[in-house]
């Protein structure tokens, strides 16, 4: 009986899939990188026979371009298992600037503004000379009552 791991490399070697056996290829390689540099890679593909990666800092690209001689000869000597059956004659770098957008999660999405509910009791003396005055904040007072319902 096959195990969990066997049917997935047997799902993996299929034509149909073979964007997934480029993936692990790739997340292989970039698991060589040091790890500020494996977070300011965007994306990679592969594409003519060439290894893209495409970082979203100037400062990534010079730290790949200090690293790149000392990755492409690792490769050279040891292949990964995951790209053996690729052909990578070069590995290149180049900074997006496109922005990214962090995509909000559903409560921010909601843009009515947020109900809290009325803390005051409205049992306060007032002690306002104008007539006209104490009568409206006395109005206001009740209708905070009423809304407590205390």
């Amino acid at each position: 009986m096959k195990n969990s791991t066997d049917i997935i490399k047997n799902l993996q070697n299929q034509p149909q899939f073979s964007k997934l056996s480029h993936f692990n290829c790739i997340k292989k390689i970039q698991s060589l990188f040091n790890a500020p540099l494996q977070k300011m890679v965007k994306f990679a593909y592969i594409k003519n026979q060439t290894l893209f990666f495409v970082l979203n800092h100037p400062g990534a690209k010079q730290e790949f371009d200090n690293n790149i001689q000392s990755i492409k000869s690792a490769l050279k000597f040891v292949t990964p298992d995951e790209c053996k059956e690729f052909i990578i004659n070069d590995i290149k770098a180049f900074v997006t600037h496109t922005p990214t957008f962090k995509q909000t999660p559903q409560t921010m999405k909601n843009e009515t503004a947020p109900s809290y509910i009325e803390r005051a009791s409205g049992n306060l003396e007032v002690t306002i000379s104008d007539e006209r005055l104490n009568q409206l904040v006395k109005s206001i007072f009740n209708i905070i009552k009423e809304k407590n319902g205390s």
